[in-house]
């Protein structure tokens, strides 16, 4: 992962994505895709991402739950460029008509990714969208899926993006890959606040026992990893030097560089650096706090090192935020910026 809180190309360009959901999906599923993109737009107060929802024949999805999805129309692709996700739970094989297979087999010649979510991967492979590439699927399917498709190399991953293809092995995957996919299109920060936005914490737990509530869905086999990140979020007025940070650790600075890099990709500045800014991007958004404040809430020594780490962040400054979100507000666009947590 490159050590960068945002990509060099950021543009808060919108992102169209179409999601194909076949009957008896799981309402779980649908919710992993959705709602990592609708909480990006919130967090960024900009249209980041929008979607189209799509059936095989126009009617409202009945899911699982007995909940019923409704969809903006018949899965009846053109020339679109736009990313694909194919949601399946449940009953594949009723679903993989030769009209679908046909279907998904045109589009994917000018789709720039198709996606198969869960057992959408089962969709895309009997379409033969899948030959030559590596994916994963839900664990209980592997074998079974190996014997099947022995052109398509499948792994044991929660989720693969290999090119053009992306495929996932179940729900809360699917939300790991969102994550990833925010993550390459706007950078660390942004995806490390949408994680946030998923904790739950266990009541009567003591803090060091509890989940590290940063990290969202990020898996981290070293407790150490865990202590520093949450030291770090206890400490933003007054940031702890990395030094120091080791040091009440009981382990190096270098060491805990190359901790950090094996767990979450990102160096223990960067992951530090985005938590204040995101902490202070919320002030911006939510009060009418004066801007030299918030720089001393989150750790900054004066306003103006505090716009320039602001802006070359979020690619605006935070008067510009201000007046943006206002803007929208008064003209009925503003996205749920305000209910961010």
């Amino acid at each position: 992962m490159p050590e960068q809180t945002a990509p060099p190309d950021f543009a808060p360009t919108s992102t169209l994505l179409d999601i194909l959901v076949v009957p008896d999906t799981n309402l779980i599923l649908v919710a992993s895709v959705i709602e990592p993109l609708r909480l990006a737009n919130r967090v960024s107060g900009l249209e980041l991402y929008r979607w189209r929802l799509l059936s095989p024949n126009g009617q409202a999805i009945q899911t699982k739950s007995n909940i019923p999805i409704p969809v903006h129309g018949a899965f009846q692709p053109g020339s679109e460029e736009n990313p694909l996700f194919v949601l399946s739970s449940h009953d594949w094989k009723r679903q993989a008509t030769s009209e679908l297979k046909r279907l998904l087999a045109k589009t994917a010649r000018h789709r720039g990714v198709v996606a198969g979510i869960e057992s959408g991967v089962w969709l895309l492979a009997e379409s033969a969208l899948l030959d030559n590439f590596s994916a994963t699927l839900h664990w209980e399917d592997y074998d079974e899926f190996c014997s099947a498709y022995p052109q398509v190399r499948p792994v044991r991953e929660r989720f693969v993006i290999d090119g053009k293809r992306i495929t996932t092995g179940g729900s809360l995957p699917t939300l790991d890959l969102m994550l990833e996919l925010i993550r390459r299109r706007h950078g660390y920060s942004l995806a490390l606040e949408v994680s946030r936005q998923f904790i739950y914490e266990q009541g009567g737990v003591s803090s060091d026992a509890a989940a590290m509530p940063s990290t969202g869905s990020i898996r981290l086999a070293d407790p150490r990893v865990s202590h520093a990140m949450r030291l770090m979020e206890e400490h933003i007025e007054q940031p702890l030097a990395l030094t120091k940070l080791a040091r009440r650790i009981g382990i190096s600075e270098r060491r805990l560089q190359s901790l950090f890099t094996t767990a979450i990709g990102v160096p223990p500045h960067l992951h530090y650096l985005a938590l204040r800014l995101n902490a202070a991007r919320r002030k911006v958004i939510e009060t009418r706090a004066a801007f030299a404040d918030i720089a001393a809430a989150t750790g900054f020594n004066s306003a103006s090192a505090f716009s320039r780490s602001y802006r070359g962040h979020f690619h605006e400054s935070p008067s510009e935020t201000r007046r943006r979100l206002t803007s929208a507000a008064r003209t009925g666009e503003v996205f749920d910026i305000l209910a961010v947590r």
